[in-house]
């Protein structure tokens, strides 16, 4: 296995989750958002308003796909939407295995209220139906991991419990 891909929505611990898991593993950890921040020398808020949500695709996109060409193991939590984008899915296939953090809606909600940095969260009916937009996509994942906690321990020990490790 080459990675493991760590999706759901925002708010969902992606980060969080992503770092303990590749901690505990002993694997490089990437964040794609903060790795697109760094490349594009501007916050992801500044990309969406200046460039539009396509064109931050696009970079999404292209950064998901050269962290796929390196080598080694790494845990790699994606952005909210990335795995929504059937292309990505496509470029994920064959190396490593995805894991959706399945986020109770209140839970998303409670984390992401006090965020200025998400774009897509700021009008709240809009929110909603993103998040029930997005459930189909995270479905494809190879593994679903329901979230009952705050503790990313506990999370990790689910997600050790249901993969297999070479």
């Amino acid at each position: 296995m080459k990675g493991i891909f760590v999706v759901g929505f925002m708010g969902a611990g992606k980060s969080t989750v992503g770092r303990a898991l590749a901690r505990r593993l002993g694997w490089s950890y990437i964040d794609l958002d903060e790795e697109i921040e760094a490349a594009e020398r501007a916050p992801i808020t500044e990309i969406f308003s200046q460039r539009g949500e396509p064109e931050f695709r696009r970079i999404e996109t292209e950064a998901l796909r050269r962290h796929l060409e390196k080598t080694g193991q790494a845990v790699i939590a994606l952005g909210g939407g990335a795995f929504t984008i059937p292309a990505n899915r496509d470029l994920l296939r064959g190396h490593g295995l995805t894991v959706w953090l399945d986020c109770p809606f209140d839970l998303v909600q409670r984390r992401v209220a006090e965020a200025t940095h998400r774009p897509l969260a700021r009008d709240p009916e809009t929110f909603t139906a993103l998040y029930q937009s997005r459930r189909e996509s995270y479905s494809q994942a190879d593994v679903r991991i329901p979230i009952e906690s705050d503790d990313p321990e506990i999370t990790v020990d689910a997600i050790l419990s249901e993969v297999t490790l070479p």
